[in-house]
């Protein structure tokens, strides 16, 4: 698409009001009044990010409905608005379910920027920050230029800027893909959560692959059930959605899904060497991770930096889907060792004291499982220190199961504060407590200030333990009610173990 040469993110497409009332004529409960002439080069669900031209969208929220801040929308440039409710402001689209139409019409508007890109969408409920970050890392060593869309990061050729949520709203999604469409980038990865597909913020996109990674129990405050919370999963591998599915075979819901999918399929396995791909020869330790990896153009050894046995999985997404493509998978595999390392993800914070210090987002027992053996193998005959917390607004169900698989593997569990958001910190931090208590194998301190919780934790340390600190990953805040307080797991544990003075007499006995 040629673009505005005073700003190059700008479509020089003329689609006015009146277009784009009829585009949207079947849906439309009302119309707008005036302004038809008027033009629309963007579209924005967010006041405070509004260029002039866009049309701006208001959904409903849980706390505020986006028409309360319509003025600030307006005073930006917005020139009409898509809602539920009429607007005496802004020429109006009114919708029944604007979620529903917003993913289309932003890609409409935007000129369909999907489907002049690679997108490779990763979902599932571990693994997919990872994952996304491994298939960046091998399509860029294959020689493509790449965008990323991620729960950390959202990243392309031009610029940098933190992610807000796992995976944005449609609106933001579609002109983050024509940004990197108009900055030459050709193959993007994308980082779906379900309730991004629950909610409609991929709808419109056209994927090249969609990999799944795996699935267990969360997220049921929101979907209820497992088979729902599948049901939400299984929606992206349709052949409106994707023209390849990646599957990650040693898991039983991706078993599942691998023999109901109509769309070319592709398999990987650690465990099943009639996968597509397939690896073996698996070795983890404190230095990274090294396997063979076994593809239809060959075999390969693979070297990872990241940590753990779980990022064996993460890189055969990343592999497979290179190969789903027609890519070079082999020097896709070569390149996977460039990766440093993920933010928040088993990340390495230095102690300088010969303690292994680690931040993960590890947030449910599944995850807990996935790492928790393997950090135990890690030091055997010494102490492994974990702090453990619970986010408020989640599902209540995985608090005490969070904390009893904490203290079934670890020597020394501390239960501190999260972001309680709008619930009593009291509520969740005894929830998690309880758990721990409950499996009776470990030492189980209860600290509310997460700060001071650290400060526990290392003083639990010597020379050759490990110190984990989990749920939160670089997250870099904390939320209660309305106080937002700047926290960095990685720094504050940083801090803690700068600043604690180990003794001997600071050290307990392992339980």
């Amino acid at each position: 698409m040629h673009t505005d040469p005073d700003d190059p993110r700008r479509p020089t497409r003329r689609i006015q009001v009146r277009d784009v009332a009829e585009h949207l004529r079947d849906v439309l409960r009302s119309g707008p009044q005036g302004g038809h002439d008027r033009v629309i080069t963007g579209i924005s669900d967010d006041s405070r990010t509004v260029r002039p031209g866009d049309l701006y969208v208001a959904l409903p929220g849980h706390h505020a409905h986006g028409l309360d801040f319509e003025a600030q929308a307006a005073a930006h440039g917005a020139v009409a608005v898509l809602s539920d409710r009429p607007s005496p402001l802004l020429p109006a689209f009114v919708v029944d379910r604007p979620r529903d139409v917003v993913g289309p019409l932003a890609s409409w508007v935007l000129g369909h920027p999907s489907h002049d890109l690679q997108v490779h969408g990763i979902t599932g409920t571990n693994g997919k920050t990872s994952a996304t970050y491994l298939l960046d890392t091998a399509l860029a060593a294959t020689g493509v230029v790449t965008g990323m869309i991620g729960g950390v990061v959202v990243r392309g050729p031009a610029s940098t800027r933190p992610a807000t949520r796992t995976t944005p709203e449609a609106a933001v999604v579609h002109r983050t893909l024509a940004e990197f469409r108009d900055e030459g980038v050709q193959a993007v990865t994308l980082e779906v959560s379900s309730h991004g597909v629950s909610l409609g913020r991929v709808d419109g996109v056209r994927f090249r692959t969609v990999a799944f990674t795996n699935l267990g129990p969360d997220h049921l405050d929101f979907h209820h059930t497992m088979e729902q919370y599948f049901a939400a999963k299984a929606a992206l591998f349709t052949a409106d959605r994707t023209k390849a599915a990646v599957v990650n075979i040693d898991d039983e819901y991706g078993r599942r899904l691998a023999a109901s999918v109509e769309v070319p399929l592709w398999t990987h396995s650690t465990r099943d060497a009639r996968a597509d791909v397939y690896a073996d020869a698996i070795r983890c330790d404190l230095h990274g991770t090294t396997f063979t990896v076994h593809t239809p153009a060959g075999s390969a050894p693979v070297r990872l930096s990241l940590l753990g046995p779980h990022q064996v999985a993460n890189a055969l997404t990343a592999l497979t889907s290179v190969a789903a493509v027609d890519g070079d998978v082999l020097q896709a595999a070569a390149g996977l060792e460039t990766l440093a390392g993920v933010p928040g993800r088993l990340e390495r914070v230095d102690s300088g004291e010969g303690v292994l210090a680690l931040v993960d987002y590890m947030h449910n027992t599944s995850g807990q499982r996935e790492l928790l053996p393997f950090l135990r193998s890690l030091a055997p005959e010494r102490r492994l220190v974990l702090v453990i917390s619970a986010t408020g607004e989640r599902d209540p169900g995985k608090r005490f199961p969070l904390g009893h698989t904490a203290a079934t593997y670890a020597d020394v569990v501390v239960v501190t504060d999260d972001s309680p958001l709008s619930e009593d910190p009291r509520v969740l931090r005894d929830a998690v407590a309880e758990g721990a208590f409950a499996a009776c194998s470990a030492r189980v301190v209860v600290e509310a200030d997460r700060r001071r919780a650290f400060d526990i934790a290392v003083a639990h340390t010597g020379p050759g333990d490990v110190v984990v600190v989990a749920g939160r990953g670089c997250e870099p805040r904390l939320v209660s009610g309305d106080t937002v307080q700047v926290f960095d797991d990685r720094d504050e544990l940083r801090r803690a173990l700068h600043d604690v003075r180990r003794t001997p007499a600071s050290r307990v006995p392992r339980p």
